[in-house]
């Protein structure tokens, strides 16, 4: 099969850059495992939220001046590059049907499932997102969980909002579609919640919920309403006598799970080909051209394209492996900025920057993959399995991400 651009990685850069490259008529193909770090988001994505001292940040493009030269943001030009590449981003979200609210110029904040506030550049619109924490917006707010889930914390969130002057009421409730499905205490995840949310389900929800609040100005409710699209947390939302708004919950994301859903119906609708379920085995090279990929599914019948892009993530992906030898990239043998010594890859200190987030493919200044110390002339190189970037302590993981995916889009467009 013959493709313009493969793309080898479903996750958010891998899906932003096949959209870009699709909706400028290339024939483009993903080859996605299946499970991305979009799985476990938060609602929020983040631009730069602290800088190297771990200061929360108010000016992300302002603030990006202070990040070292092997920054991709320092890379990629620093603002003044950064800004026009995430131009796309607020159209290509409403495209699939994404609702965001934010902006690249100042920071919002999101809270945590644990309660705690960090700086967000984009969050959607049904999440908590507070633009100044020194004047919150509610006097009193109900905490309501869904009986019997355990991956939601109301005491933690309560106490981040009663040291804010907030009082807190907390409740649980649930329907009779809930507790049917609660087996064992361990059964009632997100998922299996959003997938039982059907209108009637809803509309019951809702009425429990109505009748626990009390004077509550709003309502806080866990994260799992939504699994397709947003339709079931929209309906909630109206249902429910006053402001409710979500908070996100440990374990597997549902607005993550359908943003990924999201993003690939509108990169489906563009008319590229989706690999679910498949992986890069193999690539084949003439000298420093890679001609095909071969996958685990397809085998000999190999995925032949003019141009390559290498999402595939970093550890947690498998984009990257680390044995005790040394870490490396696993499907072409490609070159990887690590430290040499394993004792230099972490910090003991557990809540400490740790040195192996950094650690990523190596790439010439246009991002195409260093192979034997020479470039990979149609391989660009986008997202978390670059070098360079702490997306933990820096909180820059989504704005590499997209920035990196339209980088190597506008490249192969200029090609």
């Amino acid at each position: 099969m013959k493709f313009d651009t493969v793309i080898i990685g479903g996750g958010l850069s891998g899906l932003t850059a096949a959209i870009e490259l699709a909706s400028q008529r290339r024939r483009t193909a993903v080859v996605t495992a299946g499970q991305s770090s979009l799985h476990f988001c938060s609602g929020s994505f983040e631009l730069l939220g602290t800088d190297g001292a771990g200061k929360a940040v108010d000016a992300p493009f302002e603030a990006m001046s202070s990040l070292p030269p092997s920054h991709p943001y320092s890379r990629l030009g620093g603002a003044a590059g950064v800004a026009p590449l995430l131009e796309r981003v607020g159209p290509m979200f409403e495209e699939a049907g994404i609702a965001v609210t934010g902006s690249a110029t100042k920071n919002h904040w999101r809270l945590s499932p644990v309660g705690v506030f960090k700086p967000a550049w984009l969050t959607l619109d049904e999440m908590v997102s507070l633009s100044d924490l020194s004047a919150m917006p509610w006097r009193k707010v109900a905490i309501v969980n869904i009986k019997g889930y355990l991956d939601f914390f109301p005491r933690f969130l309560a106490v981040a909002l009663e040291k804010r002057g907030v009082r807190v009421a907390m409740e649980a409730v649930t329907v009779k579609a809930l507790a049917d499905q609660r087996v064992s205490s361990t059964e009632l995840r997100a998922a299996n919640i959003a997938r039982l949310l059907t209108d009637d389900v809803v509309d019951a929800l809702a009425r429990e919920v109505n009748a626990v609040v009390g004077d509550a100005e709003a309502v806080l409710f866990p994260a799992v309403a939504g699994f397709e699209n947003a339709s079931a947390a929209e309906r909630l939302r109206q249902a429910v006598g006053r402001p409710l708004q979500f908070v996100s919950t440990l374990g597997l994301s549902v607005p993550g799970i359908r943003m990924e859903k999201q993003l690939t119906r509108r990169l489906q609708q563009l008319g590229a080909s989706v690999l679910h379920g498949d992986r890069v085995s193999r690539g084949f090279f003439t000298g420093d051209r890679l001609d095909a990929v071969e996958t685990v599914n397809l085998g000999a019948d190999r995925l032949e394209a003019d141009n390559f892009i290498l999402a595939s993530g970093s550890f947690f992906s498998h984009g990257l492996t680390a044995l005790s030898d040394g870490v490396s990239e696993p499907v072409f043998g490609l070159d990887v900025e690590a430290a040499g010594r394993r004792a230099d890859w972490f910090d003991k200190d557990l809540f400490r920057p740790q040195p192996f987030m950094k650690f990523g493919v190596a790439t010439d200044a246009g991002f195409r993959a260093l192979r034997g110390g020479r470039p990979v002339e149609n391989m660009r190189v986008a997202g978390a399995i670059l070098s360079g970037a702490d997306s933990v302590a820096e909180g820059s993981g989504a704005g590499v991400a997209l920035a990196t995916a339209m980088a190597a889009a506008n490249a192969i467009l200029k090609d």
